[in-house]
Order: C-alpha cells, then structure tokens, then sequence
C-alpha cells in the first residue's frame, strides 16, 4: 500500500481519522506503527497528503492527517475492452487503473463467452476492493468510471461514434495492422482491445466503419492483460 486510502466515515474529527479494518492490518503488520510516524493518504474523490500516527493499539489506530495536495492528473487514454475471462478481469482493471485510466468500458465480442458476464468478480463489492487496491498501489483517489455493453452492434454503432468524437483518435490492437500504436504517443485516445482470440472479422470491419485505426504490437500472441499493459505505456 503506497496510499492510505479514507473514506468520510473514517473521520472521528476533523483531521483526525481511525482505522480498524484491513488496512489497519496492512499499516500494523507491513508498514510498521510507531507513534508520530507519517505516510502518504488521500480521501476518495479528492487530496492527497500525509498522516501522523498518534497512537494505536492492536486493533486500531488513530491519525492525525493533512489532505493539501491535488491528486495525480488522470491519463489520457479510454479503455474499451472486450470482457475478459474471470481471472483475467481483475489483472486488467488494476493495470488501467494504476497507468492512471478514468474512463473504462467492458463490452461482449463473438468470442467473449456469455458465461463471463455472470462471473462473480463483477459484482460492485469484488469491483470496489479491486479498485481500491489499485489506487492504494500507484497513489490516486479518483474512482475510474466503469461501465459495461452486453451487446456489440449497439455499442458501435449508437455509442462508438460518440466517444470517438471526443478524442483524437480510437485504435483497435490488430495483428494485420502496419501502423504502430507509438504514432499515437501522447494524444487523448480511445483504445479498444479484443478478446484473446482477436476481434472477427465482422467487428474489425464494424471498428473500421465508426472510425477506428487498427495498430499492431508485432506478430506475437498476447494475453489480453499483457497486451493491456503494452499498449497503455506506449501511448502514455
């Protein structure tokens, strides 16, 4: 935990906050408590800053904290993802989120299997703790929005457009592709990544139509978390 990520509710007084629950556990046993310690915090949604232990116990601990900073600038990209399989979906949420996503779409594609969509890691409990995480790891508080498209042809043809009108490009991973995603390197893009088995034909023709670009990492075969991270850090 790099963060100490609060809610309002941990406030007992102004400036002063104490926490009982799993990142007690964490400061407790990993970062190691010892009275007028500091460490870097934020509250949800808003500044970041630093907290002072006064004092703990072994169930608790209660801080004094200072919240003055801005957190960090949001990247500049959109995520649109094909749903990835279950044990894939939280790799990939915690890798946008940390490179610093704000916007991010999970959408179905032929070769997303119905069942994904009634996985468990989707649940807004499993979502929360995940993002929570990922924030806690790379030092923000702001809450990417998530949304989810069951339903492909929809997606692209009625709200595709749209995103793309704002930004300066949308860009599809796509093995056949000659253009590489470096020549998008710093422009607010919308990125769209496939499932493992690659976009259809049918949907690179239905990405192609409403205005995006198909770019290639090579001719290697990526997991969708790896080709995820590749992607994110060549555009940012």
């Amino acid at each position: 935990m790099n963060l100490l990520l609060l809610d309002e509710k941990d406030f007992i007084a102004p400036g002063r906050v104490e926490i009982s629950d799993r990142r007690f556990l964490q400061l407790r046993d990993i970062i190691k408590l010892e009275n007028g310690k500091t460490f870097r915090t934020g509250i949800v949604n808003g500044n970041t800053g630093i907290a002072t232990v006064e004092n703990f116990t072994g169930n608790s601990v209660t801080l004094s904290v200072e919240l003055t900073a801005c957190p960090p600038p949001p990247g500049n990209v959109t995520l649109i993802c094909a749903l990835p399989r279950p044990q894939t979906f939280h790799k990939v949420l915690h890798c946008a989120i940390t490179m610093g996503v704000k916007n991010l779409w999970f959408i179905h594609s032929r070769k997303v299997e119905k069942s994904y969509w009634q996985a468990s890691v989707l649940q807004d409990e499993a979502v929360d703790k995940e993002i929570r995480l990922a924030l806690e790891q790379c030092g923000d508080t702001v809450y990417p929005a998530i949304q989810y498209r069951q339903r492909f042809k929809p997606f692209v043809e009625d709200e595709l457009p749209g995103i793309i009108a704002t930004h300066d490009a949308a860009i599809f991973g796509h093995p056949r592709s000659e253009m590489r995603p470096e020549s998008f390197n710093g422009k607010k893009v919308a990125l769209l990544i496939g499932p493992e088995g690659g976009f259809s034909d049918y949907e690179v023709e239905k990405l192609t139509l409403a205005g995006a670009t198909g770019v290639t990492l090579g001719n290697r075969i990526l997991r969708t978390e790896f080709a995820t991270a590749a992607l994110l850090a060549k555009l940012m």
